[in-house]
Order: C-alpha cells, then sequence, then structure tokens
C-alpha cells in the first residue's frame, strides 16, 4: 500500500505540459508558498515499465525509447537516459544500487549507472527479436534476458559477455525475475507456462502445470518462498494471479480471482510488522486490487 500511495503522489504532481530536460537536475519548479509542486512527464508517451531503485527512487522505461529516474516523494525527474533505437520494453535494478537496466524492441538490454553523465556503460546485444524479460542477480553482477525469439540468456555485467543461452520450443517469454538470495530465476511465457531457471546451468529446474492462458508478468515473495504469475483473459474467463510454492511441494498454493480482462501484472506487497501479506494485481480492466495473500479475499 506503501507504494500504491506513493505511486499516486507521483502522478498526483504531473502535469500535461513539456519542458526541457536538464541533466543531473530537477525539472520541477517551486509555486508560491502552499501550491504543490508541478513537474512535466516522467515520459512523453506511454510508460511501459517501472522497477524500484532505491527507497526514494524508481526508474521508468517507455514509448519514447527513454529510461527516467525519478523521485517517489517529490515526482520529479531527476536523470534521463537515452540510447535505444525502439521502445523500452522492460527496466529493473538490483535494489539500492546505482545500476539500471533496459530492454527494448531495437532487441538489446543496456546498462546505465545512475551517477554516469554519458551513455550506456555496458551493451547487450544478441536476441533476435524483442526483449520481453530482463532479471538482474541480488549482487548485480549477472543478468538474464528473455525474449520473443524463445531463448533465455545469462550475461556477466561487467564485460558484457553471453555466458549461456537456451532455447524452447514457443516459449515466448513474457517476464522474467531472479529469486532473492538463490541462483533461480522465475520465467512466464505466452505457452501459458511459469518455468524455474537454474542460474547457475542456464536449465530449467521446474516447470509448473499449463494454465489456461497466456501468463503475463511473474513476482517473487522476498523470503523466496512463493511466486506469482498472471493470466491473459477476456469477459471474465481468465485473468487471474496464481501464487505457487517454491519449495519442495512447488505445487499451486492459491488463485485470485475478480479481474474482468487481462491481469497484467502481479507483484508481493512489503510486508509491515502488523500487516498480512499481501499482493496487487493490476488488469486491462482498468482497476487495480490488492487480496490477503492467504485467503484471496480482496482488500
Amino acid at each position: 500500500l506503501l507504494v500504491a500511495r506513493a505511486m499516486g503522489k507521483l502522478q498526483s504532481k504531473i502535469s500535461f505540459h513539456t519542458t526541457k530536460y536538464r541533466a543531473d537536475s530537477s525539472v520541477g519548479q517551486t509555486g508560491p508558498a502552499g501550491a504543490s509542486q508541478q513537474h512535466s512527464p516522467a515520459h512523453t508517451d506511454a510508460v511501459t515499465s517501472v522497477a524500484a531503485l532505491k527507497p526514494d527512487l524508481c526508474v521508468s522505461g517507455g514509448r519514447d525509447k527513454s529510461v527516467a529516474v525519478s523521485s517517489w516523494r517529490s515526482g520529479a525527474v531527476l536523470r534521463r537516459f537515452i540510447s535505444h533505437e525502439r521502445e523500452v520494453t522492460k527496466v529493473t535494478s538490483a535494489l539500492d544500487s546505482n545500476r539500471i537496466f533496459s530492454a527494448s524492441r531495437d532487441k538489446t538490454v543496456m546498462m546505465w549507472e545512475l551517477h554516469r553523465t554519458s551513455g550506456p556503460s555496458q551493451h547487450f546485444p544478441g536476441h533476435d527479436l524483442v526483449v520481453t524479460g530482463l532479471a538482474v542477480s541480488p549482487d548485480a553482477s549477472q543478468l538474464c534476458t528473455g525474449s520473443r525469439d524463445n531463448t533465455v540468456c545469462k550475461w556477466d555485467t561487467e564485460t558484457g559477455e553471453c555466458l549461456g543461452r537456451a532455447a524452447i520450443s514457443r516459449n515466448l517469454v513474457t517476464h522474467l525475475c531472479w529469486v532473492p538470495g538463490e541462483p533461480y530465476v522465475i520465467q512466464t511465457s505466452e505457452d501459458k507456462t511459469t518455468r524455474v531457471w537454474d542460474s547457475r546451468e542456464l536449465q530449467v529446474a521446474h516447470t509448473f502445470p499449463a494454465k489456461q492462458h497466456i501468463q503475463t508478468c511473474c513476482d517473487v515473495s522476498q523470503d523466496g518462498r512463493y511466486c506469482l504469475s498472471s493470466s491473459s483473459g477476456s469477459a471474465g474467463h481468465g485473468a487471474e494471479a496464481t501464487l505457487w510454492d517454491l519449495r519442495q511441494t512447488r505445487g499451486r498454493v492459491c488463485e485470485y480471482k475478480g479481474h474482468f480482462q487481462t491481469t497484467t501484472s502481479c507483484v508481493f506487497l512489503p510486508r509491515g510488522p502488523t500487516l498480512a501479506p499481501s499482493i496487487a494485481t493490476s488488469s486491462s480492466d482498468s482497476t487495480v486490487k490488492v487480496w490477503d495473500q492467504d485467503t484471496a479475499g480482496r482488500g
């Protein structure tokens, strides 16, 4: 809920006009005493991806081919990175690091340094189609990428070297996420499955039972015990999120049903000392729902 409130605050402070961006500085202006600050939009076209960077910063990618770093507290855009030739599809970072990763329809992935003023610090070419999955190891030393070309690749972030490439027929990757503290990567696919990859040998360690619809997104709990996947759907059919056990049983734990159109994303919410474990889902039906993780009841 804190994340949702912070993002709501960010959105409420956006004014829909354009101003020229200046590197290393806020683009906002301070109005009269008591007036709220207004800032340029983070992007000039649709925002395609957003991820946490630091406790007070988030990173976003857009159809305008740019990557932006914004303050959740003030709403100001603090950094903008431009080098991709086509739409940015995914962004991610190792939490509390200064490294940002972006994937694009130009078939490449780039690494950016938060405090570097020049171009990307590393470039990862190699996919044959749009890159649709992006996951970085907790120490930011390795990167896994996935694409509609049916492949998953592993990279050394320091050298840019491709350390492995695995192809599975019809495995059109939709999302990737790294399991905290483990060498495993979760991957969802248009073939309706959710896979667990062992990043050490880049082999599939487990495949959960296929769902009835395309799996659009995934997330992993901070304790590494569970993962979520979300489904496409329409007219009330499909569009559920599914909780999977990553421990020995590796079975389905719970389903979260209530969206009427494709569930486009799913996330575990931060857990407070007095809060029950919760998840959030967003959908093409224009709603965001918060669920009790254990009972599937909506908050």
